[in-house]
């Protein structure tokens, strides 16, 4: 079950293999404030699925098991974030499901988008279910 987001908090973010812990949630969210000026809600880890090899139609031995670390970006603080965070290689969760990457998560994941019609296509798209 996805967590709920806070007012205010609606663009979901991806670290990808970041571990934060549920002891250190509160130390996260205050880094990214003091380093990145951004107010952020932390919501959840998550262990990614294997790669799919298209042109086989095997999973990718050796793949997934990563841990992707999903927080939101509070309203008023996307202008300032939005440049920073490639430093720590941070993406938008619709980019990693515009690229093809949707795979490697729960279909659930969609529901945590906020572009307009990404979620639709995406509970549609076979990104959204392994």
């Amino acid at each position: 079950m996805n967590v709920q987001l806070k007012n205010d908090f609606k663009q979901v973010c991806v670290w990808p293999g970041t571990l934060v812990g549920s002891d250190q949630i509160a130390e996260f969210e205050k880094f990214v404030l003091e380093d990145l000026g951004t107010r952020v809600q932390y919501l959840e880890e998550v262990c990614t699925f294997p790669d799919f090899d298209e042109r086989t139609g095997q999973l990718v031995e050796g793949t997934g098991g990563r841990n992707d670390l999903f927080f939101a970006v509070h309203q008023e603080d996307l202008g300032k974030f939005a440049v920073p965070r490639f430093r720590y290689g941070m993406r938008w969760l619709e980019d990693l499901y515009g690229n093809g990457h949707g795979k490697l998560y729960p279909a659930r994941i969609v529901e945590y988008m906020c572009w307009d019609g990404y979620k639709e296509e995406y509970r549609q798209s076979e990104d959204a279910v392994l």
